[in-house]
């Protein structure tokens, strides 16, 4: 097997398991990491940005969207790596629920890199500004500077065989469009630079979202807030108007408009006056240091093209891509693409021509837009993510996904639909969680 220099950008979830897998390979692998330890999305911080819609391109920008009430929606069981099971930790200490609060995320981050050994492949506080074509041989210059005690050092570049992009896509906002909005006096902001509820304590506030972090953060501010009104497109599963067990919490339709006067109005003719409006809007994929020449380009949240999500054909493999996919476990989703571009870089697995890729990429493109689902939704894998998981372990030589994760995923979604607000202290199936601990004590790593 070929052993390649390798930059992997990011050091959470996605770039740490990148740089194992590599390792593994028999790489020779280099961490860049802009934060000051390990974990990426999963390292708290109270602080947010100057601009809270987070769309000034020019503000300082804070990497985290966590939100200090935040547990995780996915039982520990599934969110682990195929080899190292996030379970309680042994000693006692920390959060041992099924779903934890991101804490204890964190802290099996920081395990995981110092089971693998992988401190010695991290470069902390070193911000990837350039990534780009060093010559026509398919090597790759990357260029960084140094963060200093919150200033800029010098810049430095180096050479590398291939690149590993795992930067991730919960910083840069994607904001709804409002008819009005350039003239309501209200303040905004983004679930970004959401942490704790106390701002919002006595005012009228609307929330835009269904996802996971909108149901999440609505409650948190019912909690202190005069009112909470919800604007969803999606609003099947509870009804719209006043929310079970709530006082103070309604659900609507999308906003229609906001108007001078501090109003808003709602699809259904209904309107209430507003505070301050928050988007749950989710996030935009952003890659500001890569220069590519057009090749990768993202067009409506599109990212592409890309051979599975993973392989720009006509970069392949020395450009590469871990995380995109969304609607999915992500940890194990990380683990499969990773032993997938691995195995490719040592020339242990062979890729399509670059013209099959690119057809590959355009019988997907065709059989979206014949389903109807709209381009930003390219990479939602929420029905496909097992049958894409598989394929990458058959790509790689790996194992299936385990019976019992899908099951007990497919259980999480239901109980998350039905019961938002309480299904995360609800017991699994016994005998899933049975079959995974029994699986767990198979494996020559156990936490």
């Amino acid at each position: 097997m070929i052993s390649r220099h390798v930059a992997v950008i990011g050091a959470g979830a996605a770039g740490l398991v990148a740089a194992r897998e590599l390792r593994r390979e028999g790489h020779r692998v280099v961490v860049f990491e802009r934060g000051s330890r390990v974990g990426g999305t999963w390292v708290y911080t109270p602080g947010t940005e100057r601009d809270p819609l987070g769309i000034d391109p020019s503000r300082p920008v804070v990497h985290s969207s966590l939100y200090k009430s935040l547990r995780t929606n996915l039982p520990r069981e599934v969110m682990g790596f195929g080899d190292y099971p996030f379970l309680p930790r042994a000693d006692g200490s920390g959060d041992s629920r099924r779903y934890p609060a991101h804490e204890e995320v964190l802290a099996y981050l920081e395990d995981f890199a110092r089971e693998f050994g992988l401190e010695e492949l991290l470069r902390f506080e070193e911000e990837i500004v350039g990534v780009g074509m060093a010559d026509e041989r398919g090597k790759w210059k990357v260029t960084w500077r140094t963060r200093n005690g919150g200033g800029d050092g010098g810049r430095e570049e180096e050479v590398f065989d291939a690149v590993v992009v795992c930067n991730g896509h919960y910083t840069e906002p994607r904001i709804a469009e409002i008819t009005g909005i350039d003239l309501w006096p209200g303040k905004q902001m983004h679930s970004h630079n959401y942490r704790t509820s106390e701002p919002f304590r006595d005012l009228v506030v609307v929330v835009i979202g269904s996802a996971t972090s909108a149901v999440d953060i609505s409650r948190d501010i019912a909690k202190v807030a005069k009112e909470v009104h919800v604007a969803s497109r999606s609003y099947e599963v509870e009804p719209l108007g006043i929310q079970s067990g709530y006082d103070n919490l309604w659900l609507h339709p999308m906003i229609e408009k906001a108007h001078e006067d501090g109003k808003v109005t709602f699809l259904d003719g209904s309107f209430v006056g507003v505070d301050i409006i928050l988007h749950c809007t989710g996030y935009k994929y952003h890659f500001p240091f890569l220069e590519t020449n057009g090749i990768v380009s993202i067009n409506d949240n599109r990212v592409g093209p890309l051979y599975k999500h993973v392989f720009p054909p006509h970069l392949a493999p020395w450009l590469s891509f871990v995380g995109l996919p969304w609607k999915a476990i992500p940890f194990p989703q990380f683990e499969y693409q990773s032993k997938w571009i691995a195995g490719v870089l040592s020339g242990r697995i062979a890729l399509p021509s670059e013209e099959e890729m690119m057809e590959d990429v355009k019988d997907l493109y065709s059989q979206l837009e014949a389903s109807g689902v709209p381009k930003r939704y390219t990479h939602n894998v929420a029905d496909s993510q097992f049958e894409y998981n598989d394929w990458l372990a058959v790509q790689s030589g790996s194992r299936l996904s385990e019976e019992w994760r899908k099951e007990m995923y497919s259980e999480t979604i239901r109980k998350m639909r039905a019961r938002p607000v309480v299904y995360r202290d609800e017991d699994i199936e016994e005998t899933l969680v049975s079959q995974a601990h029994e699986d767990f004590t198979k494996l020559p790593l156990h936490r």
